[in-house]
């Protein structure tokens, strides 16, 4: 083969996604990524090599208070945390007397179960749910944090989100082991926030929990660790 020929082929090749001597990307499954699969590792699957693998503590002496009162004003902006995240996750917001009570909304796309419901403050069918629940936290560190520290991680955005309060209640106090969220094509960023708040806040994970993690993110290997909340 000439060198004028090998040079059109190369570009031919290349326009198509194919290497010399290679299959391109046909055949491939979406269980791909992850070591060993030819493909990056996003941020997200990286990082879940990083936490900490131990087993569940007791759950002796939880209870949410421990985390302090319900929804504070952690930001100073004078608007309690859920009302933040009702601000920032549903569309049409109304307000009752000002700027912080939300008195109704719409959550579009719910991302637990890919529905859309009407939010009315006092007759709502939608929680804010913390996406690593409490309790799994206590059992997996937060029973040795300080008070300001577990104030903090109930009330971070990161760690916040508006779902569907039936979903919700059905995750109970579940972890990436135990409960994904019925609409699959959340899971990748519903995994990626778990692993994103345990690893700000050092929250280790059982070895079922990191499996799964891994087994869901190795689905979508380039997902980013999100920075903070939102969808």
């Amino acid at each position: 083969m000439g060198r004028g020929t090998a040079v059109v082929l190369a570009a031919l090749l290349a326009v198509a996604g194919c290497r010399p001597g290679g299959g391109g990307d046909a055949g491939r499954s979406d269980e791909g990524g992850g070591p060993g699969s030819g493909r990056p590792s996003g941020p997200a699957l990286s990082a879940v090599a990083s936490l900490t693998v131990k087993g569940r503590a007791p759950k002796t002496g939880y209870e949410r208070s421990a985390f302090g009162s319900s929804w504070v004003d952690t930001d100073d902006n004078g608007c309690g945390t859920r009302d933040d995240i009702l601000k920032r996750d549903l569309a049409k917001v109304r307000f009752r007397g000002g700027h912080c009570l939300v008195a109704s909304g719409t959550l579009d796309d719910d991302p637990y179960t890919g529905r859309s419901m009407r939010f009315v403050r006092g007759h709502s069918k939608v929680d804010i749910d913390h996406v690593v629940a409490l309790s799994d936290a206590w059992q997996k560190g937060a029973g040795q944090w300080d008070r300001d520290k577990r104030v903090a991680f109930a009330n971070d955005p990161l760690n916040l989100i508006a779902v569907d309060a039936s979903a919700n209640r059905g995750k109970g106090d579940g972890d990436a082991a135990t409960w994904l969220p019925p609409n699959k094509a959340y899971r990748c960023d519903y995994v990626a926030h778990q692993v994103a708040v345990k690893k700000k806040y050092g929250v280790w994970v059982t070895r079922a929990e990191k499996d799964a993690m891994t087994r869901v993110l190795n689905r979508c290997p380039d997902a980013k660790l999100p920075a903070r909340g939102g969808r």
